[in-house]
């Protein structure tokens, strides 16, 4: 089992930044590729960032790619999401989990935060 913490969530004016950050517990951090996820209001949950176990390797929805820049610190067993120049339509519950693989599908991942909401005002 890994357990996943999101926090850094918030409120911010459009063409802020925040930086989210993902705690992980259990088994080896390390042995994850970790991915980020958003679910807007009546919206399904779409694939928004993800990184692979060494932290070479990034994938970026074309949505974000260029504005959010995903990370790692294995030592601190930790993954980010900085986000920057921010919209509105950013707004959304943002979720981290771990994948045995390197994936930009839902259906990969198998380990889940509860998410922490970012809100982006216009």
């Amino acid at each position: 089992q890994v357990q996943l913490v999101e926090s850094g969530g918030g409120l911010v004016q459009a063409g802020g930044s925040l930086r989210l950050s993902c705690a992980a517990s259990g088994r080896t951090f390390s042995n994850y590729a970790m991915g980020w996820f958003r679910q807007a209001p009546g919206k399904e949950r779409e694939f928004v960032a993800a990184i692979s176990w060494t932290g070479a390797s990034t994938y970026y929805a074309d949505s974000v790619k260029g504005r959010f820049t995903t990370s790692r610190d294995n030592a601190k067993n930790t993954v980010y999401l900085q986000m920057s120049s921010l919209k509105p339509e950013d707004t959304a519950v943002y979720y981290c989990a771990a994948s045995e693989g390197l994936s930009t599908r839902i259906r990969d991942y198998v380990y889940w935060g509860q998410g922490t909401q970012v809100t982006v005002s216009s």
